[in-house]
């Protein structure tokens, strides 16, 4: 018996699951099995040319008449979201495609198919997709150098399927992953210390301003308010650079000023303390740890070594060198034409000698106390790989170097990606696991805040593959600041801020922040709801954006309007735009957490959640596919808490939610056991219990249930309870609590940290 392939070329068609996803696939496309890479249903896509060249396009067919979400570089180092439903409509630089089909005769009309698109590494050659306006779907591949040519290729995309989106995607990243062996899943990377705990960033407090009293002041004033923090990022400005000297300068240059290189790895005259200018950072690094309690410092420096790279003429041996950049950035992003960079180029260290480089510099640092690195730049490695082996090698050599020197020096795997956004770098990721999921945070930009919010979590959908997503610093006294806290609260990576000294909003911070500076951190990277995946809530004008994540007893739910802003295709910037309505309605409902049913207590969960509604407080029983209407205008959001509910006996009903005046509630909740008691026989014979509704309270002399909950931090907790509890105890101890028979609210108060020696509080309730 012949068994045919689920994803297939035949006939000159893509044909995945027995739908059709391509027509008119030229003869000289290729496809091979992916039976090899485990488990997974797909192929490996490629082509064969008539010549060899350094860079080659071809159409893999004409795609039409489904939807899709691509992951695109709208600039050099960052990607975003596009929507669509064509060829046509794909950007260049697509890095990442998921396409749905819902047509198929052999699964139900209703069953949607997921097929994911992944452009890959081949030898020297890189791949990323593209559109034409003959709606075709073409594949790009380039080696970034002029001498590294090919005309065959059999390994350079994989095309996967499936009918959960989240799983697909993940399968699919695991089958390259032992295809390539160049690097590792989020979930196989050490997560550093600094995700579970607040942070300050000095970048928008001081940009390249900053000093070591800099540094303290903004310490000083935010553990002064009640938010201390735990880490502190000091970015750009404390190393020591300079400009090239001007001399013979060409007059086409003289439009910028000389753009900085690095001329030595200790830090500037601004981080050495007067007293002891010989301390150098550590100075500062002290003050920070001993005086301020931080657990750890990071600081700033390019993948280069700085904007302008490494000053020729030292010890590392490197070279200025012209960025090549290819012609889908440049297609995205024309101002690269006259960018600082390209024109006054960058001193490359030579790549034999990148890893003493990179020892040396992290050496010198953690001999000082700091503990990381947010390690910025990268993508620029892929326009310097000419007459070095090419764009891919030149990534592997300095990242492998990286990654080394990460391993020796910091300990805690202290290392955030930032302006990584290419595939060179991603499929050659073993070490680090946090990477900056968007363009940065803008401050005096309002066309910005919509925009990061949707690319941070569509992003996130492809990068969430590779290491945990950081959805970038923010500042607490600022316009849009609800809006951002809420969306890091809920993304399961780090949270910092970048207020200047004296300018907090602590009762947005204590929504983020308990006492000790840790977080609330949700377990995962959070993405878009799959209702959400297809549809464009920064363009479409009726569209809200559906966040999800998951705790571990507890979902959670941010729905916000991003519409009005976005990346301009014919300015190539982004810009405002009208949108149809200035409110729009949507819906929630407990599935929209795509994995909730893990958090259900119950083998025999029917589906029934709770959900609590951050800003109004309104708890809300939803039976299984019942949808709650949500209403919002442009930059508004709201937060839910989701729990399933958990029947201990007819009537008596539980959900925990956690501390909910907390962003994200559920986070606090670390242990959670249901016991049915004796008192649920009674319930059998029809007598002990009575009322009607939610007002059903125990009348009998035996408990029915018992929840046993730990839980972090200290604040208003909250329940749902269909009955009132007989009894609520902390530690042991009774105390008092709150019941809304109206909606089965029980809340009490905990108002201090758990003791100490002790993580948790331990929560009682009796029904």
């Amino acid at each position: 018996m012949t068994i045919t392939p689920a994803i297939r070329i035949s006939e000159r068609k893509l044909v995945v699951k027995n739908r059709t996803i391509l027509t008119g696939v030229p003869d000289n496309v290729i496809a091979t099995s992916a039976s090899t890479c485990g488990p997974v249903e797909g192929v490996f896509v490629g082509a064969f040319f008539d010549g060899s060249n350094s860079r080659q396009v071809v159409s893999l067919g004409t795609l039409r008449d489904v939807r899709f979400m691509a992951c695109f570089r709208f600039k050099l180092w960052w990607m975003a979201q596009k929507m669509g439903d064509k060829g046509s409509d794909i950007p260049m630089e697509t890095q990442f495609l998921l396409v749905e089909t819902k047509d198929g005769s052999h699964l139900d009309e209703s069953q949607t198919v997921y097929t994911v698109f992944l452009p890959l590494i081949e030898g020297p050659f890189r791949a990323c997709l593209q559109g034409n306006a003959n709606d075709q779907l073409e594949l790009c591949l380039e080696s970034g150098d002029c001498d590294i040519k090919s005309s065959s290729f059999t390994h350079s995309l994989f095309i996967s399927a499936g009918t959960d989106p989240f799983a697909t995607i993940t399968d699919a990243i695991r089958a390259v992953k032992f295809h390539l062996k160049t690097f590792r899943q989020r979930h196989e990377k050490k997560l550093p210390q600094i995700v579970d705990y607040f942070g300050w960033c000095t970048w928008d407090a001081f940009y390249q301003e900053v000093t070591q009293e800099g540094v303290e002041s903004g310490l000083e004033s935010l553990a002064a308010g009640g938010a201390p923090p735990k880490f502190v990022i000091i970015d750009d400005g404390w190393q020591s650079v300079s400009g090239d000297a001007q001399e013979n300068v060409d007059a086409s240059e003289t439009k910028f000023p000389p753009l900085a290189r690095l001329t030595g790895i200790k830090e500037n005259s601004k981080f050495q303390n007067k007293d002891d200018p010989a301390a150098g950072i550590k100075s500062i690094v002290n003050i920070a740890k001993e005086k301020y309690g931080l657990k750890y410092v990071y600081v700033w420096h390019a993948i280069t070594g700085y904007w302008g790279g490494v000053r020729p003429g030292g010890d590392f041996e490197s070279t200025v060198k012209f960025p090549a950049i290819s012609k889908g950035v440049v297609e995205n992003e024309p101002t690269w034409k006259s960018d600082v960079m390209a024109v006054q180029g960058l001193g490359l260290v030579d790549p034999k000698s990148v890893y003493r480089f990179y020892s040396e510099l992290h050496g010198y640092l953690a001999k000082a106390g700091v503990d990381g690195v947010k390690v910025d730049v990268q993508c620029i490695l892929e326009t310097l790989g000419g007459g070095l082996g090419g764009r891919v090698e030149l990534t592997r050599q300095y990242h492998q170097a990286l990654d080394l020197s990460v391993a020796r020096n910091f300990p805690d795997n202290g290392c955030i990606a930032c302006m990584s956004h290419n595939t060179d770098a991603l499929y050659c990721s073993k070490q680090a696991a946090v990477v900056r999921a968007s363009d940065d945070f803008y401050p005096r930009d309002p066309v910005s805040h919509t925009i990061h919010i949707a690319a941070v979590a569509y992003n996130s959908v492809f990068l969430g593959e590779f290491m945990q997503p950081d959805w970038d610093m923010f500042q607490s006294l600022h316009p849009a600041a609800e809006y951002h806290a809420s969306a890091r609260a809920i993304s399961g990576g780090p949270v910092y801020v970048s207020d200047g000294p004296g300018k907090h909003n602590f009762d947005l911070l204590k929504k983020l922040v308990l006492p000790d500076g840790s977080i609330l951190r949700a377990r995962l990277p959070g993405r878009p709801t799959s209702d959400c995946l297809f549809s464009d809530p920064a363009r479409d004008g009726i569209s809200l954006l559906k966040i999800w994540n998951m705790n571990k007893y507890t979902g959670v739910l941010g729905i916000y309007n991003c519409q009005g802003a976005a990346w301009n295709s014919v300015a190539r910037k982004n810009t405002f735009h009208q949108t149809q309505s200035n409110a729009i309605t949507g819906f929630i409902r407990g599935r929209d957490v795509h994995v909730i049913s893990e958090a259900a207590c119950d083998p025999d969960w029917a589906g029934d959640c709770v959900i609590y509604c951050h800003h109004s407080g309104d708890l809300i029983r939803l039976p299984h596919n019942i949808v709650l209407p949500v209403t919002l205008k442009v930059l508004e959001h709201e937060l839910y808490t989701v729990t399933p509910v958990k029947v201990l006996a007819p009537r008596f009903d539980f959900a925990p939610l956690g501390l909910i005046d907390m962003y994200n509630a559920g986070g606090a909740i670390e242990g959670l056991i249901y016991e049915v008691k004796g008192g649920s026989r009674l319930l059998e014979l029809g007598n002990g219990y009575g009322g009607e509704g939610l007002s059903v309270e125990n009348l009998s002399q035996e408990t029915v249930g018992l929840v046993r909950m730990e839980v972090k931090g200290c604040g208003r907790f909250g329940a749902y309870s269909s009955v009132k509890p007989r009894r609520c105890t902390v530690g042991s101890v009774d105390c008092d609590f709150v019941y809304d028979s109206s909606s089965g609210l029980v809340s009490l108060n905990l108002d201090y940290m758990p003791e100490e020696g002790q993580t948790v509080h331990i929560i009682e309730v009796e029904v």
